[in-house]
């Protein structure tokens, strides 16, 4: 395999395992549909949208449904990364073939150690899905753990793990880079 080809083989692998809530930026800046905006009193949490979700009224916040909604798209998440746990160990162990080409071997250790990388920040971003979920149980979730300001739907449906508001995330990166963690 070619060198330039077995770079967009792992690229193309590790951007397949991404999870899916690194992709939808876009929904903290959309606006409200005011024909979505009844749809979740009709159905279940796990018949929501994002969308809908996004478009219930500002006095809903965190209501049982979002809770049921964020929940439910956090045990789909985890589920997935479990998924893509076991397949890497399955690929792992299907490509420890010998190849007697170093240039190969040198290709095929560093597609290995490019998913056991990206495995490893899915394995940090288990915890957190975890830690939400805790939160969720306990009633607290989607609200920031420094100002206990509402993070906003829209930010939580971009990142369902977070725990600062965007000023309070905002604040803190500033520090971090200021004064180094």
């Amino acid at each position: 395999m070619a060198p330039a080809a077995a770079f967009d083989a792992a690229k193309a692998s590790y951007i397949n395992t991404m999870p899916t809530t690194m992709q939808a930026p876009s929904l903290i800046a959309a606006k409200k549909d005011p024909q979505l905006a009844n749809n979740w009193k009709t159905k279940s949490a796990e018949e929501l949208t994002d969308a809908e979700v996004l478009a219930m009224p500002e006095d809903e916040y965190m209501n049982d449904k979002q809770m049921a909604f964020f929940r439910h798209k956090l045990v789909l998440l985890k589920q997935d990364m479990h998924n893509n746990a076991g397949e890497t160990a399955e690929n792992l162990r299907e490509d420890t073939v010998v190849v007697p080409d170093p240039a190969d071997r040198a290709t095929i250790e560093e597609e290995h150690a490019l998913e056991l990388r990206t495995r490893d920040r899915e394995r940090k971003l288990l915890k957190k899905i975890e830690q939400s979920i805790t939160r969720i149980d306990a009633g607290d979730y989607g609200y920031c753990d420094e100002t206990g300001e509402p993070i906003g739907v829209g930010r939580l449906l971009a990142r369902p793990t977070a725990t600062l508001s965007l000023e309070a995330q905002q604040r803190r990166e500033l520090k971090q880079k200021m004064f180094g963690d």
